[in-house]
């Protein structure tokens, strides 16, 4: 029934959209695949095979986060604590007769890792990078009215062979698309703003034309200029001759007048629409979004956007989304960012690989920066079976996807072409690689000269690093290229080749001040700092000593706390404190600005800690969308809003000395109270970020007054919760779209009779669901929860726990009930629509 279904779906739709006007068709693909996992003795691409005892899903999916998370999994805690191993999709599909003579081709936006693709029991191909998006073209193997078996293998069996937590499967998004065969070829477009002026900004179009007919045929190319709001505002074209089975450029030119700047506070985003014509007849119509926008980065005075100063105020984030695991979800993307622009967030760094697109498409339309990363790994590994083992053969087909996928992209502002990569060490810079593997890896076109590898010579990861911007340069000239580097000294290789537009240093910040000196010519930016390590709602005091943990990267550190404290008084020992580094970053204007390891916290990699901590503790924001407290730190820094933030809780131990600290900012002063009696008038000096009082817990209410000129800005109120007698459940949003993707956050806490919500609720909330969704997801932002992701209950953690619910695709209803053991159940409705 379900292949005869989708049968029928092909043949009433895409026949619709393939006479009208809109000759192109990008089809959704993700629904109704079958799913078999480790089972190695299976040949799933076998067209004949027998697979109706598969589970059916629905992509993105990640295997991975289905599961509990193990001590002993392969990956181990760095990469997640979660299983990987072996992997089959298959879908069945029919495309109908009457679609003979179109171009068919599948597009998949990531698989990790290590696929490959059958059509009817043929193999397309093999993609080992798990980040990279791929393209085959099914049209010489279609049974056009037939069914078709499309079969993926995916294998995430090699372990461990990432640092951080990759997921498993098909995890982005698939399309089929439908072109005529004279068409613009896949992310075939190219648009550049090389002159732009208050008056008029000149849109430069390069497309690249394929020819799959048998004759020679004229083409016209036209181009048209929409704006935000649908109105054409000009269009251009021109003919070229294309030779069979030959690809074509054409190179045009769009004035926009008046034009409106894209920018961080106003995202301002144009369409070109392309369309091919031969004989007269529409054959292909093509839409790439863009920004009119100027940039530079100056060596003595930071980045300019639009010829004004602007800090740049960014974030890494890996690309987990939490509880969803790596299975890309738009709003669970959406959330994030919207949390980090609130914070003042302008800039996301693509830690340490290509994103999904739907991050580029939201931080273009939300008015991000980015810095868009393409390695991890060059030739040097850094787990047993990573990505080294196939850079050699991948690198410049990988580099290359990536720049043509991501360069229409008006938020993408620079490349970067690693992190951290060993190449960096002196050690290492001697290699003993024989001259004909560097002419092969390197593609010269000249023999390398062997005093090239004698010391004081030009080392061979010099040449590599030229070699991958020269690849880089070749397919983008507007944004400049840069390497996040953790060996600082003149003899990086990386810095040795002078090929790099930006330095870029990871850490390092007692470096930064005089930068300018050993790099005159070179602007700067700090491309990951700070690295502070937080657990949200715990607490180390006093709060003015500091915890370095641990004592050195690769010694094993032991605590039985498995938490690190939420004042800013924790960091691993090759970064800061948060103060510390933003006071210098804010400091000099030649720091054009920095990426704070890390928005979020992110799956693996459980810095200080190891097993039996399974997520990281560097975020911004925990794992479950929670802002820690320093949050409002840099909210009181990075935006103008009124900002009055005072912690930690006031549940404490009887007679306990209590460091109470304050976020403050459009205010001189914050006076602190308890039950009525004021604590002091405590303002910032210099350069100080916080205040804070040191006082005797004492039961009942801490209250802050922030005041300018006397007048009162804010008002702040802690209170001592008593025993829970309540939940209370609060949905991000409580409609959402009825499209099968769409989220909602409902977040739970418990509350004591007089309405606070209790801090240290550890209770076990279970959540159920009826109508039109279900639950993906739960989390409470705790390093060391050992329960499945994806289960329907979680304890609170530190007083807050959440569900994600998840549209079934079907408009109507959903409720979503809380039950507390010993309290009232509660629910909230959610509409999808």
């Amino acid at each position: 029934m379900k292949k005869l279904f989708l049968s029928i779906f092909l043949v009433v739709l895409l026949p619709s959209c393939l006479t009208s006007k809109k000759t192109r068709v990008g089809m959704n693909f993700n629904q109704n695949w079958k799913f078999s996992l480790n089972d190695t003795k299976v040949a799933g691409e076998q067209v004949s095979l027998d697979d109706s005892q598969w589970r059916v899903l629905r992509l993105p999916h990640d295997w991975s986060i289905e599961s509990d998370f193990q001590e002993k999994a392969p990956a181990t805690p760095g990469g997640g604590a979660l299983p990987g191993g072996l992997g089959w999709y298959r879908k069945t599909f029919t495309v109908e007769k009457n679609m003979t003579g179109k171009k068919v081709f599948v597009e998949f936006d990531g698989v990790y890792h290590r696929s490959e693709v059958w059509i009817n029991g043929i193999s397309l191909g093999k993609r080992p990078n798990g980040y990279i998006s791929f393209r085959y073209d099914l049209t010489p193997h279609i049974r056009f009215g037939a069914e078709n078996v499309i079969a993926v293998k995916v294998d995430n069996s090699q372990q461990p062979n990432s640092r951080w937590y990759s997921g498993s499967g098909i995890y982005r998004n698939v399309r089929l698309v439908f072109t005529d065969p004279m068409h613009v070829d896949y992310h075939g477009t190219y648009v550049t703003t090389p002159r732009i002026s208050a008056d008029s900004a000149d849109i430069n179009v390069q497309t690249i034309v394929k020819n799959d007919m048998t004759l020679r045929r004229e083409v016209k190319v036209e181009q048209s200029l929409f704006n935000a709001e649908g109105k054409l505002l000009t269009k251009t074209d021109a003919t070229m001759i294309m030779l069979p089975g030959k690809k074509g450029k054409m190179v045009q030119k769009l004035v926009a007048h008046k034009p409106v700047l894209w920018d961080i506070d106003r995202p301002y985003l144009y369409k070109v629409v392309t369309k091919l014509y031969v004989g007269g007849l529409l054959k292909d119509e093509y839409s790439t979004f863009t920004g009119i926008r100027s940039f530079r980065f100056d060596v003595e005075k930071g980045f300019f956007l639009n010829g004004k100063p602007l800090k740049i105020n960014g974030v890494c984030n890996h690309h987990d989304l939490g509880a969803l695991g790596a299975a890309v979800n738009t709003r669970a993307i959406e959330r994030q960012l919207e949390i980090l622009k609130a914070m003042g967030v302008n800039a996301i760094r693509t830690a340490h690989n290509p994103p999904a697109p739907e991050l580029l498409d939201l931080c273009d339309r939300l008015g991000f920066i980015v810095q868009n990363e393409a390695f991890d790994i060059w030739r040097k590994g850094k787990t047993t079976y990573d990505y080294s083992l196939d850079f050699a053969d991948w690198y410049e087909r990988d580099l290359t996807d990536f720049v043509v996928r991501d360069r229409n992209h008006p938020s993408v502002i620079m490349w970067s072409i690693g992190n951290e990569v060993q190449e960096q060490w002196i050690q290492q810079n001697r290699d003993t690689i024989n001259l004909q593997q560097a002419n092969v890896l390197l593609n010269q076109k000249r023999d390398i000269n062997p005093d090239d590898y004698k010391d004081g010579k030009v080392s061979f990861n010099a040449l590599l690093t030229s070699r991958l911007v020269e690849i880089l340069k070749s397919l983008d000239l507007t944004r400049p290229v840069t390497a996040g580097c953790n060996e600082t000294r003149d003899i990086n290789p990386l810095f040795q080749s002078e090929s790099l537009d930006l330095i870029g240093f990871n850490y390092h910040e007692n470096e930064f001040a005089d930068i300018s000196k050993r790099f005159p010519k070179t602007p700067f930016i700090v491309t990951e700092s700070v690295s502070s390590l937080q657990t949200r709602g715990f607490y180390l005091m006093p709060s003015d000593s500091m915890n370095i943990w641990p004592e050195r990267w690769d010694k094993p550190f032991h605590n039985p706390l498995q938490k690190c404290s939420a004042y800013d008084n924790s960091h691993a020992p090759w970064g800061s404190t948060h103060e510390t580094t933003w006071k210098i970053v804010k400091k000099y204007p030649h720091i054009a600005g920095q990426f704070i390891w890390t928005g979020f916290d992110y799956l693996g990699e459980p810095t200080p800690y190891w097993w039996p901590s399974r997520s990281s503790y560097f975020g911004i924001v925990d794992l479950a969308g929670f802002p820690k407290d320093v949050y409002y730190m840099y909210q009181s820094e990075w935006t103008s809003k009124d900002v009055l933030h005072v912690f930690p809780h006031w549940n404490q131990a009887a007679g306990q000395t209590v460091d109470l600290w304050a976020y403050y900012n459009n205010a001189d002063e914050v006076e602190l109270f308890i039950n009525g009696v004021s604590q002091g008038v405590r303002s910032k000096q210099n350069d100080d970020l916080h205040v804070m009082w040191r006082v005797k817990f004492d039961p009942g209410v801490v209250k802050a007054v922030s005041r300018k000129g006397g007048r009162e800005v804010l008002v702040r109120e802690i209170r001592t919760a008593g025993e829970p007698a309540t939940i209370r459940l609060k949905a991000d949003r409580t409609t959402i779209a009825a499209n099968g993707n769409d989220l909602s956050f409902v977040s739970c806490e418990l509350l004591d009779a007089q309405g606070n919500a209790h801090p240290l609720a550890d209770k076990l909330v279970k959540f159920s669901i009826t109508g039109e969704g279900f639950v993906a997801g739960t989390d409470n932002g705790n390093q060391n929860d050992h329960n499945s992701l994806k289960k329907a209950e979680r304890h609170l953690f530190f007083g807050k726990c959440m569900a994600i619910v998840q549209s079934s695709g079907k408009a109507g209803k959903i409720v979503l009930k809380a039950s507390v053991e010993g309290l009232p159940d509660r629910q909230i409705e959610i509409i999808a629509q």
